[in-house]
């Protein structure tokens, strides 16, 4: 049987652990062998939100693992228990396909696993993964990355599009759609489509680009050049070009488009307006601009994102 080795150690959530034991602790019906051994492994008993958690066994059995999954930390406010990082590392070495969910990612990121390989994590601590491990190539956007041996996914529910994915590497698609069943959800996303979540760049605040972004945000639905901005801000488009860099990451006119794409999400959830008149509103000018840089941005059609806001809201 494939083994599974759940790392619990240091403050948890318990959503994502309780994900990784149902999915991999239970099989579907159609299977009745070659499923898979789940062990929790762990120093000792341990409180996981309003739940205490008896490990199987210790950190070591990692290193005797096909997969090691480590769920999301409580806190990335400090760093994660060495003695879980040092297993983590050596399971790895030892051939372990690792995975993290969500926040776990901080665990893998301090084990070296993440340097020079995408990542993802939950959209809120993405940057703080990023600045505290540099060498790791964090996606902000996607709901999971799989490197080969080494996977991790953004929160929640894309820590069960990891797990589905998982199974549908281990046992094909139609098993992976069996357990999403199981689990009353659609099959899972590919981990190339967007987080629903729009994450701009504050217009307030004390940046030098405050007044600017605000100035911007309040007309996306009007032709905008550099030339324009730059005049706004009294500067040359070179100066705003590196100012805009050191603020958001991004040259001018990417983060202008980013912001009329996060402007159309919030009128396809929340307004009827047909994909023509979102374009209008959003400076896309045409239904056709909008899609292709929505599907760009998002990785799915403005009509498919209003369908998963309206059906779950």
């Amino acid at each position: 049987m494939h083994s599974v080795a759940v790392a619990a150690a240091g403050p948890m959530l318990h959503f994502e652990l309780a994900v990784a034991y149902e999915i991999f602790g239970n099989p579907p019906l159609e299977v009745s062998e070659g499923w898979y051994d789940v062990k929790i492994c762990g120093p000792g008993p341990m409180q996981v939100g309003p739940f205490t958690v008896e490990p199987d066994h210790g950190l070591d059995y990692l290193t005797a693992a096909d997969t090691v999954i480590v769920p999301a930390s409580a806190s990335v406010d400090h760093p994660p228990p060495a003695m879980l990082v040092d297993a983590v590392r050596e399971a790895h070495e030892a051939g372990a396909r690792v995975v993290s969910l969500c926040t776990g990612a901080f665990v893998l990121g301090a084990a070296g696993l993440l340097d020079g390989r995408r990542a993802a994590t939950h959209w809120a601590h993405a940057a703080e993964l990023s600045a505290r491990h540099p060498l790791a190539i964090v996606d902000v956007d996607v709901l999971y990355t799989d490197n080969g041996s080494v996977l991790t996914s953004a929160g929640k529910a894309a820590a069960v599009d990891l797990c589905l994915h998982l199974l549908q590497l281990d046992h094909g698609t139609a098993i992976a759609n069996s357990v999403a069943r199981r689990l009353v959800m659609a099959p899972h996303r590919a981990g190339g489509q967007a987080q629903f979540v729009a994450t701009p760049i504050q217009a307030t605040g004390d940046h030098k680009l405050a007044h600017l972004l605000a100035w911007a945000q309040g007309r996306l639905d009007q032709p905008i050049t550099v030339t324009d901005l730059a005049r706004q801000a009294n500067t040359s488009p070179r100066n705003l070009a590196r100012q805009f860099r050191s603020v958001t990451g991004q040259p001018p006119l990417q983060w202008l488009l980013a912001e009329r794409v996060r402007r159309a999400q919030q009128l396809l959830e929340t307004t009827d307006q047909s994909v023509d008149a979102v374009a209008l509103a959003t400076g896309m000018g045409t239904a056709t601009t909008l899609r292709r840089q929505f599907k760009r941005f998002v990785g799915v059609s403005p009509a498919g994102y209003r369908r998963s806001f309206r059906a779950t809201s």
